[in-house]
């Protein structure tokens, strides 16, 4: 049941706003400031968490972002 409601919410995209990778590529340092300062990231910058969910590319750059910043 889980996995078929996992699969339907994929196919029908995020309920909220999604930013485009162009736009998500310049919020992405700011996002992760956030996210890295403690503050919803999410809500500070609408849209791009549900496109960092839905853009494996996008994703990628997020955590090898946040795992730079965190080792420096």
């Amino acid at each position: 049941m889980n996995e078929e409601r996992d699969i339907v919410r994929a196919l029908l995209g995020p309920a909220g706003p999604e930013l485009t990778c162009e736009q998500c590529f310049e919020e992405l340092d700011r996002y992760v400031e956030l996210e890295l300062a403690g503050r919803d990231a999410d809500r500070e910058v609408p849209g791009l968490g549900a496109h960092l969910k839905g853009c494996p590319a996008c994703r990628e750059d997020h955590e090898s972002l946040l795992a730079l910043a965190r080792d420096s």
